[in-house]
């Protein structure tokens, strides 16, 4: 086991409040034996605040097919991964997206259609549930490409003298915040690093190292500046795309979608009796305006 794999394994398996711990079997065990893992990202698991917050998990699925059945939601969760749908659990609530274990590996890796995924699971995660030790094996995998990938794509964006372990997160959150309709403020990228800099700064160093071990081609500055372009259209066009899809799909949505803009974006914006009555075409009309303003970027 490399040093890589170990760090991601210990830090998936430290120990959560057992209220989260529970919240994860429940969601597991609404789709039985097609449940492979949970786990528990975001703002709640850095704050350690639950009550009163929205939770974020990511349910993985042996296949869509078999999580949904003959349903129109496969073909959403294959077209624009992934599925959210809201949850309540112990006085708890949260919003859980569903991927395949086909598409948690792809949406990790360097050649992904856009970095929601691999982003977020550059940043800590937890594993709260598992079916087995397979299952347990792959959340490892996925996160270790994840970290893999930022590593890759960002370093050629800095001059040799710059690319220290901390140089590489903070210009990588950067651009992947960058590539991303967000409604968080400019020093979101450093405040995610400032709060836990020897966490970050040890699996910076467990990363670079497993790539000097892998060798292989690295990315030059002229492909990972093409690149970084390709991601930033893909992931904003991707974005507005989910958010149309999450309205109509996701219970309450749109009202989530005002909620989530206001407390990042210092905004007040309401949502209106016909925006939830037809959701997908009032978060389209949502969107442009709050751009424009500048509540989201």
């Amino acid at each position: 086991m490399s040093e890589l794999t170990s760090l991601i394994a210990g830090e998936l398996a430290q120990p959560t409040d057992p209220r989260v711990m529970a919240f994860a079997k429940n969601i597991a065990g609404q789709y039985g034996d097609v449940s492979r893992a949970v786990l528990f990202y975001g703002s709640c698991l850095r704050t350690t605040e639950l009550d009163g917050q929205m939770l974020d998990f990511y349910l993985i699925v042996s296949s869509y097919e078999k999580a949904y059945g003959k349903s129109w939601l496969v073909r959403a969760n294959k077209l624009l991964p992934p599925n959210v749908f809201p949850a309540e659990h112990g006085g708890l609530v949260a919003k859980v997206a569903v991927l395949s274990e086909t598409d948690f590996h792809k949406l990790n890796r360097p050649d992904a259609s856009a970095v929601s995924v691999w982003a977020r699971f550059a940043q800590p995660s937890r594993l709260v549930w598992a079916a087995d030790e397979t299952a347990r094996e792959m959340g490892n995998e996925a996160v270790a490409n994840a970290m893999n990938t930022l590593f890759h794509l960002t370093t050629p964006m800095l001059e040799p003298a710059q690319r220290t372990v901390p140089n590489i997160w903070r210009r990588g959150f950067e651009l992947t915040y960058g590539a991303e309709l967000r409604a968080e403020r400019g020093n979101r990228p450093g405040s995610v690093i400032d709060a836990d800099p020897h966490r970050y700064q040890r699996f910076g160093e467990a990363v670079l190292e497993e790539g000097r071990r892998a060798g292989g081609e690295k990315l030059s500055k002229k492909a990972a500046k093409k690149r970084w372009r390709q991601l930033r259209r893909n992931g904003k066009l991707l974005t507005l795309a989910r958010l149309a899809k999450a309205s109509g799909t996701y219970a309450g949505g749109i009202d989530y979608l005002a909620w989530k803009i206001n407390r990042h974006a210092g905004t007040d914006y309401e949502i209106k009796p016909w925006q939830r009555k037809w959701p997908i075409l009032g978060a389209l009309v949502m969107l442009p305006r709050l751009v424009l303003g500048g509540a989201i970027k």
